[in-house]
Formats: structure tokens, C-alpha cells, sequence
């Protein structure tokens, strides 16, 4: 039962994920304007950040649109084909679970966000005008 569910979904996504592609491509929002300056101090800060997703998950093309939204250049990392991603995830985080955005302090130490919702309510708190 099992082999018939998973492949049943995974045949729903090779279907459905190019109209999901492409009704993201066609609803991109406009992205943020900010000063040279500010966009180079975002820019430094969202390289302690990364994102785990899959290319065609709902909830992770929902983050993806808010990260433009927002204009933020965050890590992608696809944890569907990617088997190093996939077990990085799994190793910090504790489930493959996407989209989960890993915060990197600067001691080293790591957060991972699961939860879309979560993620974009992060995002806007620390990168939105206020």
C-alpha cells in the first residue's frame, strides 16, 4: 500500500509540478527596493541563511515568493535530488521536512525553521521596512 500511495504522489508531482513552475514564474511579485547600501548589508546578513526546499512543494514556492518579495538572495538547497542536502536536513533539522530555512549565528551554531508560515513571519520580522 505503501509503493502505491508514494508513487501515486510522486506521478502527481511530475504532473502537476510544471503548471505549479509556471504559475510561479508568471505571479512573481516585484521585489523590494532598497539603497545600494542597504541591499549590501541584507545581502551580508542572508549569507548565514539557507534554504531546504523542493522545487515543485507549494509551501516552499510560497517562501520563494516572499524571499523575492523581500529581495533576499538566500542559499537554495534542494533537498528532493540532492542526497547530501537530504541528509544534511535530516542531520539538523531531525526530519526532511521542507521547507525548513537554517540560521547560522556567528559562533557557528545552527537553527533550523521549519513550517512555511514560521519561516515567512522570520523573514518579514527581520528584513521588512518597518
Amino acid at each position: 500500500m505503501k509503493f502505491i500511495l508514494r508513487n501515486f504522489f510522486k506521478a502527481l508531482r511530475i504532473v502537476l509540478g510544471p503548471f505549479m513552475l509556471l504559475r510561479e514564474r508568471l505571479t512573481r511579485p516585484a521585489g523590494l527596493v532598497r539603497t545600494p547600501a542597504q541591499q549590501q548589508a541584507v545581502d551580508a546578513q542572508c549569507q548565514s541563511l539557507a534554504l531546504y526546499q523542493f522545487t515543485t512543494c507549494p509551501f516552499c514556492i510560497k517562501v520563494r515568493q516572499e524571499m523575492r518579495r523581500l529581495s533576499l538572495p538566500i542559499e537554495r538547497r534542494d533537498a528532493q535530488k540532492d542526497l547530501k542536502n537530504r541528509n544534511d536536513l535530516l542531520q539538523g533539522s531531525g526530519a526532511t521536512k521542507v521547507p525548513c530555512l537554517k540560521i547560522t549565528d556567528e559562533a557557528g551554531q545552527s537553527q533550523w525553521l521549519s513550517d512555511s508560515g514560521a519561516i515567512i513571519t522570520y523573514l518579514r520580522g527581520r528584513f521588512a521596512p518597518a
